[in-house]
């Protein structure tokens, strides 16, 4: 009850189209004056109780505008209005404070709340924004020094511990305040980070991302041994022209996330999906000397799962499988693609668009490769566009097996 009534009080002014930033930076500034409000209600209970009556007055125009704010900001959903009315609040109500006691010795230098406008600028505004903010706290630091001499010159004589005690307090709150609003805003920052990177590995292999971040050039490597795999459902087109197009993306997200966890499950590298074809590379960002072998398990394995993972749809793939020399990087500016170029390539793509259902077909370098631990049956000769005839090999299975 307590957690329901907390996230409903955080959640005044939300809005559904808010960027999940913007929706941060309203539950943090809502926590703050919620959290600021008992306190100044406090501060002024007690100048009343000694006397200082016209103080109290003004900690209990911080809580009334304060509350009135937060009111409007429920109804406008104005983050810019909340936070400049916090604001101006937070900077005026302690500076009239200090002036009507007479200055910062008395008023045990309760001005110093009044930095946290800047710092709040700092936190839910544009960083260069808390610099007319701290302009305007010096500029009030100085009137209040002027003021107080003017409007109380005798100052208001409060007994010393009471002004010891408040002395204590005021720094106290301003830096638990302080403290709060960094460690909250830092644990915010920090989680924006990590979705980010997150995002950025599943788009980017870990080496490249970190290579991008350090080092925001094009970048190209050459391997001189890998594996580059293709896999395509065959007669997809027909079949996605009797399907409803959530039933298509629906039945490509449970095969391609089946097939995701095989990749992570044998190290290989996904490169991208084109439609319905799904692209694998191993020995690349990551040299492995068995480039080929993890290639052809991870292929028995996708065979079987487009028959198994899915049931019902009984779906088939062809496959093409060549290994030897590629070149690896990534380039342009955005949305980036690490991408793979070279005959080594374009032989994978022709063995699996020259294939047969259900088989997967590799090149003579992959067989080579694997033929001491692999079944394998040769499929003759394939013309292949651009290379013309071409020998192929169908893998069959693990040898022993």
């Amino acid at each position: 009850m307590i957690t329901a009534l907390r996230d409903r009080v955080l959640s005044i002014g939300a809005d559904r189209t808010d960027s999940p930033d913007l929706r941060f930076r309203k539950r943090l500034l809502v926590g703050i004056a919620v959290f600021i409000l008992p306190v100044a209600f406090l501060w002024g209970s007690l100048y009343w109780v000694i006397g200082e009556e016209a103080v109290a007055l003004t900690p209990w125009a911080y809580v009334s505008g304060s509350i009135l704010s937060l009111a409007v900001f429920a109804r406008n959903r104005n983050f810019a209005f909340l936070r400049t009315a916090q604001f101006l609040l937070i900077l005026v109500a302690p500076a009239l404070g200090t002036i009507m006691l007479g200055g910062l010795d008395d008023s045990s230098s309760v001005v110093v709340w009044s930095l946290l406008a800047p710092l709040g600028a700092v936190a839910f505004d544009r960083p260069r924004r808390a610099w007319p903010w701290f302009a305007a706290f010096v500029a009030t630091l100085v009137l209040v020094l002027f003021l107080s001499e003017v409007v109380r010159p005798d100052g208001a004589n409060l007994p010393d511990g009471f002004v010891g005690t408040f002395d204590v307090l005021n720094i106290v709150g301003v830096s638990l305040v302080a403290v709060m609003l960094l460690v909250t805003f830092a644990r915010g920052r920090d989680t924006a980070q990590a979705r980010v990177e997150a995002l950025l590995l599943n788009i980017l292999p870990e080496e490249i991302a970190q290579r991008l971040q350090a080092e925001p050039n094009a970048i190209a490597d050459h391997f001189d041994d890998a594996s580059i795999l293709f896999a395509d459902v065959v007669d997809f087109t027909p079949l996605a022209s009797r399907l409803d197009a959530r039933e298509v993306v629906g039945m490509l997200d449970r095969l391609f996330t089946a097939f995701d966890e095989l990749v992570d499950r044998y190290e290989v590298e996904k490169i991208k999906t084109i439609g319905d074809c799904y692209m694998v590379a191993a020995g690349v960002p990551r040299p492995r000397p068995d480039h080929a072998h993890a290639l052809a398990g991870l292929a028995l394995e996708m065979k079987d799962c487009a028959r198994t993972c899915l049931p019902g749809s009984d779906l088939r793939l062809r496959i093409g499988i060549s290994s030897g020399p590629v070149v690896a990087g990534v380039i342009g500016r955005r949305r980036f693609l690490y991408d793979l170029w070279g005959d080594t390539v374009n032989m994978a793509s022709r063995m699996e668009s020259h294939g047969i259902s259900d088989e997967i077909q590799i090149t003579r370098p992959t067989w080579e490769l694997l033929r001491n631990d692999f079944v394998t049956e040769p499929m003759g000769l394939v013309d292949v566009k651009g290379k013309g005839e071409v020998e192929t090999w169908r893998l069959v299975g693990k040898a022993g097996s």
